[in-house]
Protein backbone atom coordinates (compact mmCIF):
# COMPACT_ATOMS: atom_id res chain seq x y z
CA UNK A 1 0.00 0.00 0.00
CA UNK A 2 1.45 3.28 -1.34
CA UNK A 3 -0.24 6.04 0.31
CA UNK A 4 0.55 9.79 -1.68
CA UNK A 5 -2.78 11.42 -0.87
CA UNK A 6 -4.57 12.04 2.48
CA UNK A 7 -8.63 13.06 2.12
CA UNK A 8 -9.77 14.30 5.04
CA UNK A 9 -13.94 14.78 5.73
CA UNK A 10 -14.60 17.87 7.91
CA UNK A 11 -17.28 18.24 10.07
CA UNK A 12 -16.91 15.96 13.18
CA UNK A 13 -13.00 15.38 12.09
CA UNK A 14 -11.59 18.65 11.72
CA UNK A 15 -14.61 20.98 13.01
CA UNK A 16 -16.96 20.56 15.79
CA UNK A 17 -20.00 21.70 14.73
CA UNK A 18 -23.69 21.19 16.70
CA UNK A 19 -27.01 22.84 16.02
CA UNK A 20 -27.09 22.37 20.59
CA UNK A 21 -24.75 24.93 20.22
CA UNK A 22 -27.10 27.75 19.28
CA UNK A 23 -30.60 26.14 20.33
CA UNK A 24 -29.40 25.37 23.72
CA UNK A 25 -29.41 28.92 24.50
CA UNK A 26 -32.90 29.89 22.59
CA UNK A 27 -35.15 27.04 24.41
CA UNK A 28 -35.91 26.92 28.20
CA UNK A 29 -35.45 23.27 28.49
CA UNK A 30 -32.87 20.28 27.07
CA UNK A 31 -36.26 18.37 26.63
CA UNK A 32 -38.37 21.10 24.20
CA UNK A 33 -34.10 21.72 22.54
CA UNK A 34 -34.41 17.66 21.44
CA UNK A 35 -37.84 18.03 20.39
CA UNK A 36 -37.23 20.63 18.01
CA UNK A 37 -33.99 18.89 16.83
CA UNK A 38 -35.29 15.39 16.32
CA UNK A 39 -38.63 16.40 15.09
CA UNK A 40 -38.89 19.60 12.92
CA UNK A 41 -35.49 20.73 12.37
CA UNK A 42 -33.58 17.58 12.00
CA UNK A 43 -30.36 16.69 10.33
CA UNK A 44 -32.01 14.75 7.00
CA UNK A 45 -33.70 18.37 7.00
CA UNK A 46 -30.28 20.20 6.99
CA UNK A 47 -28.41 17.23 4.55
CA UNK A 48 -30.59 18.73 1.44
CA UNK A 49 -29.16 22.20 2.11
CA UNK A 50 -25.77 20.10 2.43
CA UNK A 51 -27.13 18.57 -1.23
CA UNK A 52 -27.72 21.95 -2.64
CA UNK A 53 -30.92 23.06 -1.01
CA UNK A 54 -31.11 27.25 -0.89
CA UNK A 55 -31.49 28.18 2.94
CA UNK A 56 -34.48 30.49 1.99
CA UNK A 57 -35.93 27.68 0.23
CA UNK A 58 -35.67 25.25 2.89
CA UNK A 59 -36.43 27.54 6.04
CA UNK A 60 -39.52 28.41 3.79
CA UNK A 61 -40.89 24.64 3.61
CA UNK A 62 -40.48 24.11 7.43
CA UNK A 63 -41.91 27.39 8.39
CA UNK A 64 -44.61 26.62 6.55
CA UNK A 65 -45.41 22.96 8.30
CA UNK A 66 -44.62 24.18 11.53
CA UNK A 67 -45.61 28.13 11.67
CA UNK A 68 -45.66 27.80 15.17
CA UNK A 69 -41.62 27.38 15.78
CA UNK A 70 -41.12 29.62 12.77
CA UNK A 71 -38.92 32.14 14.82
CA UNK A 72 -36.59 29.33 15.78
CA UNK A 73 -36.36 27.58 12.43
CA UNK A 74 -35.25 31.13 11.34
CA UNK A 75 -32.21 30.84 13.54
CA UNK A 76 -31.20 27.74 11.88
CA UNK A 77 -29.46 30.15 9.03
CA UNK A 78 -29.25 33.36 10.69
CA UNK A 79 -27.79 32.41 13.46
CA UNK A 80 -25.25 29.22 12.15
CA UNK A 81 -22.39 30.44 12.85
CA UNK A 82 -23.15 29.89 17.01
CA UNK A 83 -23.31 26.26 15.53
CA UNK A 84 -19.64 25.76 14.76
CA UNK A 85 -17.98 26.22 18.10
CA UNK A 86 -14.59 25.71 16.50
CA UNK A 87 -11.65 23.42 15.13
CA UNK A 88 -10.85 20.04 16.89
CA UNK A 89 -7.28 21.13 17.48
CA UNK A 90 -5.50 18.26 17.91
CA UNK A 91 -6.72 16.69 14.41
CA UNK A 92 -6.06 20.14 13.08
CA UNK A 93 -2.55 20.08 14.36
CA UNK A 94 -2.42 16.78 12.40
CA UNK A 95 -3.19 18.61 9.28
CA UNK A 96 -0.58 21.40 9.90
CA UNK A 97 2.30 18.52 10.63
CA UNK A 98 0.85 16.40 7.35
CA UNK A 99 1.25 19.60 5.21
CA UNK A 100 3.91 19.88 2.75
CA UNK A 101 4.56 15.87 3.24
CA UNK A 102 1.88 14.71 1.56
CA UNK A 103 -0.43 16.78 -0.72
CA UNK A 104 -3.99 17.29 1.24
CA UNK A 105 -7.83 17.22 0.15
CA UNK A 106 -11.08 17.55 1.42
CA UNK A 107 -14.41 16.28 0.68
CA UNK A 108 -17.28 17.11 2.79
CA UNK A 109 -21.21 17.63 2.88
CA UNK A 110 -21.82 20.77 3.36
CA UNK A 111 -23.71 23.42 1.92
CA UNK A 112 -22.83 25.73 -0.44
CA UNK A 113 -23.89 28.88 1.79
CA UNK A 114 -22.08 28.51 5.03
CA UNK A 115 -18.79 26.83 3.84
CA UNK A 116 -17.47 30.06 2.73
CA UNK A 117 -17.64 31.59 6.17
CA UNK A 118 -15.91 28.72 7.55
CA UNK A 119 -13.32 28.77 5.10
CA UNK A 120 -12.74 32.60 5.65
CA UNK A 121 -12.40 32.01 9.34
CA UNK A 122 -10.38 29.39 9.95
CA UNK A 123 -6.86 29.42 8.53
CA UNK A 124 -6.10 25.66 8.18
CA UNK A 125 -8.37 25.33 5.39
CA UNK A 126 -5.76 27.50 3.33
CA UNK A 127 -3.25 24.10 3.62
CA UNK A 128 -5.22 22.00 1.73
CA UNK A 129 -4.52 21.58 -2.08
CA UNK A 130 -8.07 21.05 -3.17
CA UNK A 131 -11.58 20.76 -1.55
CA UNK A 132 -14.91 19.67 -2.74
CA UNK A 133 -18.24 20.44 -1.15
CA UNK A 134 -21.10 18.46 -1.48
CA UNK A 135 -23.36 21.82 -1.59
CA UNK A 136 -21.47 22.74 -4.44
CA UNK A 137 -21.68 19.74 -6.18
CA UNK A 138 -25.20 18.49 -5.95
CA UNK A 139 -24.43 15.65 -4.17
CA UNK A 140 -23.42 14.07 -0.95
CA UNK A 141 -21.72 11.52 0.60
CA UNK A 142 -21.89 8.17 0.46
CA UNK A 143 -22.95 8.58 -3.22
CA UNK A 144 -20.22 7.67 -5.35
CA UNK A 145 -20.33 10.56 -7.76
CA UNK A 146 -19.02 12.57 -5.44
CA UNK A 147 -15.85 10.88 -4.44
CA UNK A 148 -15.57 10.55 -8.43
CA UNK A 149 -15.68 14.01 -8.80
CA UNK A 150 -12.52 14.40 -6.16
CA UNK A 151 -10.68 11.78 -8.17
CA UNK A 152 -11.08 13.29 -11.54
CA UNK A 153 -10.58 16.81 -10.56
CA UNK A 154 -7.04 16.19 -9.06
CA UNK A 155 -5.87 13.21 -10.61
CA UNK A 156 -6.54 11.02 -7.94
CA UNK A 157 -5.72 6.90 -7.70
CA UNK A 158 -8.36 5.97 -5.20
CA UNK A 159 -5.89 2.97 -4.14
CA UNK A 160 -3.10 5.64 -3.49
CA UNK A 161 -5.70 7.74 -1.30
CA UNK A 162 -6.35 7.59 2.56
CA UNK A 163 -9.82 8.93 3.25
CA UNK A 164 -10.42 9.75 7.00
CA UNK A 165 -14.32 10.24 7.94
CA UNK A 166 -16.22 9.56 11.45
CA UNK A 167 -19.09 8.43 9.39
CA UNK A 168 -19.24 4.75 8.88
CA UNK A 169 -21.74 5.04 5.67
CA UNK A 170 -19.30 7.24 3.80
CA UNK A 171 -16.14 5.11 5.24
CA UNK A 172 -18.21 1.82 3.29
CA UNK A 173 -18.76 3.62 0.16
CA UNK A 174 -15.09 5.00 -0.39
CA UNK A 175 -13.62 1.44 0.47
CA UNK A 176 -16.05 0.05 -2.37
CA UNK A 177 -14.53 2.55 -4.83
CA UNK A 178 -10.64 1.32 -3.05
CA UNK A 179 -9.63 3.71 -0.91
CA UNK A 180 -7.55 3.70 2.28
CA UNK A 181 -9.57 4.72 5.00
CA UNK A 182 -9.67 5.69 8.65
CA UNK A 183 -13.29 5.41 10.49
CA UNK A 184 -12.46 8.02 13.64
CA UNK A 185 -15.04 7.04 16.28
CA UNK A 186 -14.11 8.61 19.88
CA UNK A 187 -12.18 5.04 20.52
CA UNK A 188 -9.48 6.06 17.46
CA UNK A 189 -6.39 8.13 18.21
CA UNK A 190 -5.91 9.83 14.75
CA UNK A 191 -2.48 10.43 15.37
CA UNK A 192 -1.83 6.83 16.66
CA UNK A 193 -3.33 5.36 13.33
CA UNK A 194 -1.39 7.62 10.79
CA UNK A 195 2.15 6.61 12.89
CA UNK A 196 0.93 3.03 11.99
CA UNK A 197 0.45 3.78 8.32
CA UNK A 198 3.77 5.69 8.52
CA UNK A 199 2.69 8.68 7.52
CA UNK A 200 3.70 10.59 10.54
Amino acid sequence: MMIKNIIFDFGGVLMDWDPKYLYQNVFSTEDEMNYFLENIATLKWNTEQDRGRSFKEATQILQNQYPEFSEEIALYYSQWPVMLKGEIENHVKIVQTLYGRYPLYGLTNWSAETFPYAYENYNFFKLFDGIVVSGEEGVIKPDEHIYKILLERYNLNASECLFIDDNYENIKAAQILDFNTIHLTPSVHLEKELQKLHLL
